[in-house]
């Protein structure tokens, strides 16, 4: 049984697929931080300020909740869309 070649494993589709992961992090980061900022000026809005440690944990959460879905879930578009998930066997089928 021979493992077909990855798309993934030629230079210049690696390249392109891990570009626009790299730029759907760096948009995201940036949509990210808009909402942080929104989220806690209505915060402070509604509360004042209560505690400084209420506030960085609000960014925190919310932060890495957003960046590590995004994060996720870029790698399984990338892994899809590149027909990198394709070139997988699966040993138990009964194709031989």
């Amino acid at each position: 049984m021979t493992i077909p070649p990855s798309p993934l494993d030629d230079p210049r589709n690696a390249a392109h697929a891990w570009a626009r992961y790299k730029r759907m992090m760096r948009l995201t980061g940036w949509i990210t931080l808009a909402v942080i900022a929104v989220i806690l000026a209505w915060l402070f809005a509604e509360n004042g300020l209560v505690s400084i440690n209420l506030y960085i944990a609000t960014a925190l959460g919310i932060g890495g909740t957003i960046m590590l879905t995004v994060a996720l879930m870029g790698l399984v578009f990338l892994s899809s869309g590149t027909g990198h998930d394709a070139a997988v066997i699966d040993p138990l089928s009964d194709d031989t």
